[in-house]
């Protein structure tokens, strides 16, 4: 299996993942190869070849119905990449993690997390929106 950091470190393989997780999100039961070529405005080809290194590295999974086939996000893999960044986020990880981290009250902490997901969602949306205008 390929290295998970090698794997999240191609931006079309996060922009597939950060779909598939805001159509999850939204209660869909998985995505099609059409709806994710549509939205990242690329090749089938392409798509499709950085769904096999997803498949492969287990961060997505795939149900087929006939012809069609229908991907989710299988997000257990990530844990490898939070527990290699947590040292770095709560101070203890040494002099480079120092001052990082805040305690935050359970509120403020979830409400941290809401503006975090839906600033990455905004920042998504606007650079595929950027990349579909005539002449990029």
């Amino acid at each position: 299996m390929a290295d998970i950091f090698d794997v999240i470190a191609d931006g079309t393989r996060r922009d597939i993942l950060r779909l598939l997780l805001d159509r999850s999100s939204a209660g869909e039961r998985g995505t099609s190869v059409s709806h994710i070529v549509t939205e990242l405005g690329a090749s089938q080809p392409t798509v499709s070849k950085h769904l096999k290194v997803l498949r492969d590295a287990h961060l997505v999974s795939v149900r087929e119905e006939g012809q069609h086939r229908y991907y989710s996000l299988s997000a257990a893999p990530l844990d490898e990449v939070d527990d290699w960044l947590v040292p770095f986020l709560d101070g203890d990880g040494g002099e480079a993690g120092e001052g990082l981290a805040v305690a935050l009250p359970d509120s403020a902490a979830h409400a941290a997390e809401v503006v975090g997901r839906a600033a990455a969602s905004a920042k998504h949306a606007f650079e595929n929106a950027f990349k579909r205008l005539p002449g990029r």
